[in-house]
Parts: structure tokens; sequence; C-alpha cells
């Protein structure tokens, strides 16, 4: 399998922040969730990605075409979808599509009027009475529509209730079915990843933590718990970080299978969720 997104090196650096070596490949046909705390660079790295911004070194190819060089040709194939809504708001869903559909040479009508019918929304409303979650589909309608390769979302799901998100995650399950199409899915709700991801990049402070498959991630980390009698110099090397109270500790490990032959009799050990490696990951020990 190719890859559709290649990141090497990628450097970005500001007064308070750095974005530094960033490096990771997003595969053909797979769904890509990219986590982190606020602050930890996810945002800076999609700007980077769709030319937003100017990095400072590193090298971004899409579809294996440098993305400074062949900048138009590489968003005629990207849908990108902000938690933002950046449309014109006292038009309607109708009156906009005209004004983008110029910009894409492979757009379709026919496709676009299906997601219209599909996801129920109203076609001469105003965009400002449209509520979030409408806005979202119609901003996917328009990324799906000129036949795009690469989807690449900024906190979809966020502020949408229950039921909407499970709807969206729905609607990406289904887009992914072309095994051309990828997604690179930037989102702090970890629950919907574990739904849909087929790999996962977690950073932090500017820094990659990790890019691996969620199945890889899912089975090799662990939440440790016991007594406090359990922790020397040499058990707690064996975590990433540890949470101690006056009852016991909780820590995550990355390898649980090494944690179940040092605690097993001694402790509980059990699954960690993404939510719990990204947590104990970003708290450290306390």
């Amino acid at each position: 399998m190719d890859n559709i997104l290649e990141i090497k090196n990628l450097q970005k650096s500001y007064k308070n922040f750095t974005l530094d070596n960033l490096s990771f490949n997003v595969k053909r046909g797979s769904v890509m969730g990219f986590i982190g705390p606020n602050g930890s660079g996810k945002s800076t790295t999609i700007k980077l990605i769709m030319n937003l911004i100017k990095k400072d070194s590193g090298d971004i190819n899409v579809f294996g075409l440098d993305n400074l060089k062949y900048n138009k040709e590489i968003k005629q194939k990207i849908g990108f979808v902000y938690d933002e809504n950046y449309f014109y708001e006292e038009l309607n869903i109708i009156e906009m599509k005209n004004i983008l559909r110029p910009f894409y040479k492979s757009w379709n009508d026919i496709l676009f009027e299906k997601y219209i019918k599909d996801f129920e929304l109203p076609k001469k409303n105003k965009i400002k009475t449209l509520s979030k979650g409408m806005k979202m589909k119609f901003s996917l309608a328009v990324a799906l529509c000129h036949n795009a390769q690469l989807i690449i979302m900024d906190e979809p799901t966020s502020g949408l209730d229950p039921v909407f998100r499970s709807e969206l995650l729905d609607i990406f399950y289904n887009i992914i079915q072309d095994e051309n199409v990828s997604i690179f899915f930037s989102t702090h709700i970890t629950t919907d990843l574990e739904k849909i991801a087929d790999y996962i990049t977690f950073i932090n402070k500017g820094k990659l933590v990790f890019s691996q498959t969620k199945d890889e991630i899912i089975d090799n980390y662990g939440l440790v718990k016991g007594s406090k009698e359990l922790l020397d110099n040499d058990t707690r090397r064996e975590f990433v970080s540890i949470k101690e109270n006056d009852y016991g500790f909780e820590a995550l490990t990355k390898d649980i299978t090494k944690a179940r032959k040092i605690f097993t009799g001694s402790g509980i050990i059990e699954k960690a969720s993404l939510e719990d490696i990204l947590v104990y990951s970003v708290r450290g020990n306390i």
C-alpha cells in the first residue's frame, strides 16, 4: 500500500512553540487519527500540509508530489473539513455551491445533489440558520463531490452531540470503502477514533510520541493498578507515567505483556484506551 501523505523532518517555530522534526506517513485507503492536547501542534501541522503557512524546513509530499511545487494540483484532490465555518452566512447552500464549483476541475453536481439528499440538508435555507452539524455535513459534501482522494478534517466532531457524531462516523466509514480515499482526522475525542481509525499519530508539545496502527497501540499499552509497595526504582522504570495517592497507584505501561509478567498476582492489569494513553502521556507523574 503506497503513502498518500508523507511528512519528513517537518519543522515550524514560533516565539513560544516549535513543531520539532515531525515525521509520519498516511497510507492510501486508511484512516489516520491525529491526536494530542491543545497546543500540541495539530492545527499547525494541518495548516502546513494545506500550505496555509510556510514551513521552516522538512518535506511534505501529497500524492507523491511536493506540496509547495504542486500546490494547485494537490488541492484539486484534497477535501478539507474544518471545525469552524468559513462559508458566506447570508447565502443558501446552492448559492454557496455555485461560488465553490468553479474552483474544482472535477466537480460533480450529480454527486453533490446525492450528498445533499443523503445528508438531509435544506438547500434553500441560509447557511447562518443551519446547525453546526448541518454546516459540517455541508463541508463534507463539498469535500466529497470533487472526487477528493485525501480528506483532511480538523476537529470535525467537536461540539456535536453523540447522535450526530455517530452519524458522521458512519459517513466516514462509508467514504473509506473506496480504497483510494484516505482520511486524516484530527480530534481530541479519542472514542471516535477507536471506532474508525486504522492508524494513530500522537504528538505532544510539537514532538512525535508515536505513529502506529491502532491495533498495535491498543495491544501494547496497559494500565497497572496496585498498592504503592509494588513501586521501587526498577518497577517505576516500566511506566510512561504514574498517578499515586494514599491508597495506591495507577500507571501507564507501553509493554502490557512485560507488565503482566512483573505484576501478575500483585496488581490489576487492564487494557488502556486511547484517552488513557493521551492523558497519562501528557500529564506525567502525579
